[in-house]
């Protein structure tokens, strides 16, 4: 009797020892591949994400470059503009004022090539807060003239569809 308890304890512990089946080395396998197709599928979406979010960075990091080139530009605009109201039209320097015009429409077609926009005359408008800035008040006596645009000192400017630049302007306030 002894003998056939060994031999049961031999063959429990030889089942135990027994390599796994087939079916479960399959199974197995099939486990670790999911595993892994899943992990290459997640790697490769963060990859995109990855790509996706450092070219918006980079044309973020471009177009703030553009914005702060164009408004280094504009008082250099300003300035010719200036120059050109005020510059005396005589024979003597007609070479001087010709001279002036083609730098100062090269200028402004450079950069409007670039997506600068000047925004429309703002005299005779109502403020816009949204468009324009008041530099000081100037009382009127008439009702009519009450909160509209009496000089435009600077103007506003658009880069594509942002404002780059607000309208400086002086309002007309009622006396009184």
């Amino acid at each position: 009797m002894q003998t056939a308890v060994k031999e049961n304890e031999k063959q429990t512990m030889a089942e135990e020892k027994k390599e796994p089946s087939l079916e479960d080395k399959i199974e197995e396998l099939k486990e670790e591949l999911a595993s892994a197709k899943d992990q290459n599928l997640r790697l490769y979406a963060e990859f995109e994400n990855y790509k996706r979010r450092n070219a918006k960075e980079r044309l973020e990091l471009m177009g703030a470059a553009n914005i702060e080139v164009m408004q280094a530009m504009l008082p250099i605009l300003d300035d010719f503009e200036r120059a050109l109201k005020n510059i005396e039209k005589t024979e003597a320097n007609t070479a001087v004022v010709q001279g002036v015009e083609l730098i100062y429409s090269k200028l402004s077609e450079s950069l409007k090539q670039k997506g600068l926009k000047p925004m429309e005359s703002t005299i005779g408008k109502d403020f816009d807060v949204d468009i324009m800035d008041a530099i000081t008040k100037l009382p009127v006596p008439d009702k009519k003239q009450d909160g509209k645009v009496m000089d435009e000192i600077e103007r506003g400017y658009y880069l594509g569809e942002k404002i780059l630049r607000h309208a400086r302007v002086v309002v007309a306030v009622k006396q009184g």
